[in-house]
């Protein structure tokens, strides 16, 4: 083990102190057996260790490997709007929205205005840290819309991955169309002739624990124990992320050609 840390030190030109340095096991989901390995490095104690990749196949790469029980997964979402305005140096608009909502005070038609202008940038940015990144640094919408788009073709390259079938990735890239119908479900029999909800459920699944889509679905009484009455056939699919939605919405068209930017 002694050897490893002095390789990692020689190779990055880094020195590492003990209790005061993190490893970064970056795409782990690459190399299964030194996902296993932490185990052991985390009983040295010597540093602490960050393990990231591809949910979806983090979970499908884990044959003849025994899962490091050390392991504590925390659950990242992306930016939200508070957040999001801390990012552009803003640290008012929101507690003082939250002041006069719950004074019920009215802004104005100006302030309203900008509020609602702000809004939608983040809408159209999203919350992916790389769009928000590329917003601050280029402050073109353009730039960020092309991260945007390497982030979805990242995920439709996992899709084709756990299912070499394509239905993934048809399933994902229809989601903008099915909402924009007057339907009460997502009607996956549209997206893939003669396919059937139920077919589908494992690979929805797999696509929701990975947090590139949510679930919604159909409830009888939306009440306590709304689980009791959740109906598995009816459902409606969503996007993690308003940016990333807007940009598979458009993926299609010139950006700047949208109706979207047209009216921002």
């Amino acid at each position: 083990m002694n050897y490893l840390f002095l390789r990692l030190q020689m190779i990055y030109h880094v020195n590492l102190a003990e209790r005061n340095s993190v490893i970064i096991f970056d795409e782990v989901q690459m190399q299964p057996l030194a996902r296993q390995a932490i185990k052991h490095l985390v009983k040295d104690r010597r540093y602490d260790y960050i393990e990231t990749g591809s949910l979806l196949l983090i979970k499908k790469n884990i044959k003849n490997i025994a899962i490091p029980s050390e392991e504590t997964r925390l659950q990242l979402f992306p930016v939200d709007y508070e957040e999001f305005r801390w990012a552009l140096g803003d640290a008012v608009t929101v507690p003082l929205l939250l002041d006069t909502y719950e004074k019920m005070l009215p802004v104005g038609d100006d302030i309203n205005r900008k509020l609602l202008r702000d809004f939608r940038l983040y809408m159209l940015v999203g919350g992916m840290p790389q769009a928000v990144d590329a917003y601050i640094e280029t402050n073109n919408l353009s730039m960020v819309d092309q991260v945007k788009l390497n982030i979805l073709e990242l995920y439709e390259d996992d899709f084709r991955k756990i299912d070499p079938s394509g239905r993934a990735g048809m399933l994902f890239d229809a989601i903008p169309a099915e909402l924009n119908k007057n339907a009460s479900r997502y009607q996956v029999s549209s997206v893939i002739a003669g396919e059937r909800a139920e077919r589908v459920r494992e690979i929805l699944a797999d696509m929701q624990d990975s947090m590139t889509i949510y679930i919604s679905y159909h409830a009888d009484d939306p009440g306590v124990g709304m689980s009791l009455h959740k109906d598995p056939r009816r459902f409606k699919l969503f996007l993690c992320d308003t940016g990333l939605f807007v940009t598979l919405a458009f993926k299609d068209r010139d950006f700047r050609k949208t109706k979207y930017m047209k009216s921002f």
